[in-house]
């Protein structure tokens, strides 16, 4: 059995585990690393192994808070996120290489349950990291361009980090660090174009250009879709007829919905339902965002307007969104309202003036 195999061979497998960390030249090894960091490894992977159950099934979420736990006491004392990832790859290097040279044979179910675990440990080790680098930011006070850079930089070494790890083969691209690195893909795609939007706002816009509704709304819906994948949310598009027409900046426009479908992704419990309404008056178009949250915290509203204003415990992002969004439906000559649903969720509502349908070009 795998598992008594890691508790007989411990010694060995420490040993040969840190002289292979120790030669490692990047990231070079510390004294930390290889006398107290690769045993917390080893226990977090033995760990991971006995939640497996009678039919070889894993809790893939107490592994990943393992796994996190792991790497919150790691990284206080120092380690970098790619120490960690290496460290646990070297690891699981061993194991396999000590099993062969034992004649040790284990059956397949057991070294996919390895490799799950290794899976879902890196994914709960790169997690931490940007948890913690997050938390760090904000306690910093930095500078709007400086947050911006950090925000991008941690996004960025999850990618690479995830990315490292899958082409070396050590995880499956379907696996829990393979959804890491599809998030942080998206992330830094959703921070560049709210960025982007935000340069285009404060530069002005110079004019507005008929934007059909449902065709945008067709373009909103693929990467939301995605979005709502990676964060285990449900979501639903309700779309109008194509003859409703509003005079917007298409791409602005565009950013601001994607940033309010960010937002309550980010706070709609997994397993929930986000959903994005479009709905007419006579003179009116009202795009609706609700989601379940489970309702707002107290105080003002308008306070969630304010540039850097966070709420809830997930403290991802620059809190630029909602502030973004404001200005973006203002510029319009539109208005965003907020409702909330205490104990189930709130309403973004971005209300534009509606525009008479395209007339049709005259036969000749």
């Amino acid at each position: 059995m795998l598992r008594d195999f890691l508790h007989l061979h411990r010694a060995e497998i420490l040993s040969r585990s840190r002289r292979r960390v120790a030669a490692r030249n990047s990231p070079p090894a510390t004294e930390f690393e290889l006398n107290d960091g690769l045993p917390a490894f080893l226990d977090q992977l033995g760990e991971a192994l006995k939640r497996v159950t009678a039919r070889e099934t894993s809790d893939h979420t107490a592994i990943t808070k393992s796994a996190g736990d792991h790497g919150h006491f790691l990284f206080d004392a120092g380690l970098t996120v790619g120490q960690v990832v290496h460290d646990y790859g070297d690891l699981c290097q061993v194991i396999t290489l000590l099993a062969g040279e034992r004649g040790t044979a284990f059956d397949t179910a057991e070294f996919q349950t390895l490799n799950l675990c290794l899976d879902d440990a890196i994914a709960g080790a790169v997690t931490e990291y940007a948890h913690q680098r997050e938390r760090l930011n904000a306690h910093e006070g930095t500078e709007r361009l400086g947050v911006l850079a950090h925000e991008m930089r941690n996004l960025l070494n999850a990618a690479v980090i995830s990315f490292a790890s899958i082409k070396a083969g050590l995880v499956a691209p379907g696996g829990s660090t393979g959804a890491i690195h599809e998030r942080s893909l998206l992330g830094l795609q959703t921070l560049i174009d709210r960025s982007l939007a935000d340069v285009r706002l404060d530069a002005g816009i110079s004019s507005l250009d008929r934007v059909s509704i449902s065709s945008l709304l067709e373009e909103v819906e693929i990467g939301a879709s995605m979005l709502a994948r990676t964060r285990g949310v449900d979501f639903a598009l309700t779309t109008v007829e194509r003859g409703v027409i509003v005079e917007a900046d298409r791409q602005i426009l565009s950013a601001a919905i994607v940033n309010l479908l960010q937002n309550a992704f980010k706070f709609t419990r997994p397993g929930s339902k986000v959903r994005l309404t479009a709905s007419t008056t006579a003179d009116r178009v009202l795009l609706d965002v609700v989601d379940e949250c489970g309702g707002l915290p107290s105080g003002k509203i308008e306070d969630l307007l304010r540039p850097f204003e966070q709420r809830g415990g997930d403290r991802s992002g620059l809190g630029l969104g909602l502030a973004i969004c404001f200005k973006a439906v203002k510029a319009m000559a539109g208005e965003l309202r907020i409702r909330d649903v205490p104990s189930v969720g709130c309403v973004f509502t971005i209300d534009l003036p509606r525009q008479a349908p395209s007339m049709p070009s005259p036969r000749d």
